[in-house]
């Protein structure tokens, strides 16, 4: 093995290091402190080149939107319990991100590449998207499956759908985005009625700024991330040691056999 093979092993076009030097994206980075926002610094770093306006404020407001759910949300009650058992705000924080899966979590990824099938197969077959909509839901509930991104378990209506869409809509009218994700989810939400939510909304932002589905999902995650280290970091600070799914003396409800004698 040669050195070039050696430094080739962990290639990267993201970031260049040498004594005394730090680039990101060939930008020096001593140019980018002070100057360049956390978004923007996100976007750079994920996608290669320094957002637009448009760009930045759609990313922003999507992370903004998904930073939190409360402490009954698995992922922040995981945190939490966690930080009770000794263990640092790192560890507190791995236990709450390990648990943002394809049901906790994954809906926003789900949802992006469903929109992508829907303005892609409008475009290939020439037809409308209100139709195609009406048939994939209808296959979805043929199956008895959840559309993803739409409906919500506790919020008749998210209140983080409307502010989201207003920014979206707007953006298109101005010329900034194209449009079909954010009709092709509509479309989708017509045919199903319950209104979409934050893996919804955030999904037409995701797909109409050309974001990969697999990345829209650590979007997600690292904006949920924040709200995973302030509960972590509030519990740490109440003193409770080893604290589980329910509060004392409570205790959960046993279903199996009767207590009964060893043979």
């Amino acid at each position: 093995m040669t050195v070039a093979d050696t430094t080739a092993w962990w290639s990267t076009a993201i970031t260049r290091t040498a004594p005394g030097e730090i680039e990101l994206r060939g930008y020096p980075i001593e140019e980018l402190i002070g100057k360049l926002d956390f978004v923007s610094a996100i976007w750079l770093l994920t996608r290669g080149s320094l957002p637009t306006g448009t760009q930045s404020k759609l990313l922003e407001a999507a992370l903004v939107a998904s930073v939190d759910h409360g402490p009954q949300a698995p992922s922040i009650a995981s945190a939490r319990m966690a930080a009770t058992c000794g263990v640092g705000l790192n560890s507190a924080m791995a236990n709450g991100i390990n648990v943002l899966g394809d049901v906790h979590g994954g809906a926003g990824q789900q949802c992006v590449a469903l929109l992508n099938d829907l303005v892609d197969t409008a475009a290939r077959d020439e037809r409308d998207l209100a139709s195609i909509a009406a048939e994939v839901v209808a296959d979805y509930r043929s199956r008895k499956a959840f559309v993803p991104g739409f409906g919500h378990r506790f919020h008749p209506r998210d209140p983080r759908r409307d502010p989201l869409l207003a920014l979206v809509e707007e953006a298109v009218e101005a010329g900034e985005l194209a449009g079909d994700h954010l009709r092709a989810g509509l479309a989708v939400e017509a045919a199903l009625k319950p209104p979409m939510n934050i893996d919804g909304i955030t999904a037409i932002i995701y797909a109409e700024l050309g974001i990969a589905p697999e990345l829209a999902r650590g979007y997600f995650v690292l904006a949920r991330s924040v709200g995973i280290l302030a509960h972590a970091w509030e519990e740490t600070g109440t003193g409770r040691r080893v604290k589980g799914p329910l509060p004392p003396p409570l205790l959960a409800d046993y279903t199996g056999e009767q207590r009964r004698a060893y043979p």
